[in-house]
């Protein structure tokens, strides 16, 4: 460490490094070493960007706070959002009731010829239902792990908003491109639209640093390879999975203009709530014309 440069104490490594991460999307040159003593870490800037950057870091500290259910993994700066287990036991709930207490599948499942009479609640309802139990647990493990991350980066209401809209996007271009009538249903143009958002997560740091354009590149490739992997398999709704990759990049492009405006409390309370009108609503439109 250069005499000529102030320092900020972490707690740990991996705290160091998230708060490098913080300064770097906003244009500080930052570096991460072990104190002298070896017992802690320190966040080292020049002395000229030393209360811009102690202003960052409490500011990123406030937003983030008192979120137990978020966890730090792989790198410094990705979020798990345990919430996600929240949308699978509600994933699960349907499934069980279809199976055991009401037909669901006839008025909420994607019906192309049934969506453009009028039935716009299908593009929402067919998300939750399921044809057997291996797409269930196949959409649920995935679904779990990705909505998790995403939610993690954007916020917990907007990450699970986005997705959901994502996957709406999907069915949308499912029921738009099938010439003649075609059956739809499963979570899994959500998962894509959650691997959509992931893979240009990154550009919000682009935009503050052009160097970081190769994080960038790397993170929308990867999520390319992943969507060839998972959402070309044979005998799947290619097109609804096609849909919901192309609804996710562009909807997180759209909220990386803006991203650490959404993460705060007020957007992601009210993206949950209209997150719980957008299923809701349908599903009631749905039921009641089966009576």
């Amino acid at each position: 460490m250069s005499v000529q440069e102030s320092t900020i104490s972490a707690r740990s490594r991996l705290e160091a490094m998230d708060w490098s991460l913080v300064l770097i999307s906003q244009g500080i040159e930052s570096s991460v070493h072990q104190s002298d003593e070896g017992l802690g870490w320190n966040v080292c800037v020049s002395p000229g960007d030393y209360l811009a950057a102690t202003e960052a870091i409490r500011i990123y500290r406030v937003e983030n706070r008192n979120w137990g259910l978020r966890r730090e993994v792989f790198q410094a700066g990705m979020m798990f959002d345990w919430v996600s287990i929240v949308w699978v036991a509600l994933v699960c709930l349907l499934y069980w009731l279809n199976d055991w207490r009401v037909d669901l599948k006839t008025p909420g499942i994607l019906d192309t010829a049934a969506v453009s009479q009028g039935q716009w609640w299908r593009l929402f309802t067919a998300i939750w239902l399921h044809a057997d139990l291996a797409h269930l647990a196949s959409n649920c493990t995935f679904g779990l792990l990705l909505l998790g991350l995403a939610m993690g980066r954007y916020g917990t209401g907007v990450g699970l908003l986005a997705a959901y809209l994502s996957g709406v996007g999907g069915n949308v271009l499912s029921w738009a491109c099938e010439p003649q009538r075609h059956f739809g249903l499963g979570a899994s143009g959500m998962v894509m639209g959650c691997l959509g958002l992931l893979a240009v997560q990154s550009v919000s740091l682009w935009r503050k640093t052009p160097r970081s354009g190769g994080h960038f590149l790397g993170s929308l490739f990867a999520g390319l390879m992943l969507f060839l992997l998972l959402g070309v398999t044979p005998g799947t709704d290619v097109v609804a999975h096609l849909g919901g990759f192309i609804a996710g990049l562009i909807t997180g492009l759209l909220l990386a203009v803006r991203l650490r405006a959404w993460r705060k409390a007020g957007p992601n309370v009210a993206s949950a709530l209209l997150f719980v009108v957008l299923v809701l609503w349908p599903w009631l439109l749905a039921l009641r014309g089966t009576r």
